[in-house]
């Protein structure tokens, strides 16, 4: 297993919709978290609409793959997905 640092960029202006779904979309994440995939994640910062995820996957494409489930991913919120395998020199866990 390895680590990744995968980046959602939003669409603007699909806000509405995003709030709309935004429920399936954190189950969906929270899914991940309970099968050990979704170590953390969250929105970058307030101002721009984007999240960060840190997750736990055989590889990139494998988590790609389970990615596309993602509830925002269906309805097109996301405009980018980026993921980067990531090496934790430190780390609390």
């Amino acid at each position: 297993m390895a680590y990744f640092a995968v980046f959602y960029d939003y669409d603007p202006s699909l806000c509405e919709l995003a709030d709309e779904i935004r429920p399936q979309h954190r189950a969906f994440l929270r899914e991940l978290k309970d099968r050990g995939v979704n170590v953390a994640s969250g929105p970058v910062d307030a101002d721009t609409p984007n999240a960060l995820l840190i997750c736990e996957a055989d590889s990139a494409q494998s988590l790609a793959t389970l990615l596309d489930a993602d509830p925002f991913a269906i309805a097109h919120v996301i405009t980018k997905r980026s993921i980067y395998p990531w090496n934790p020199v430190i780390s609390r866990w």
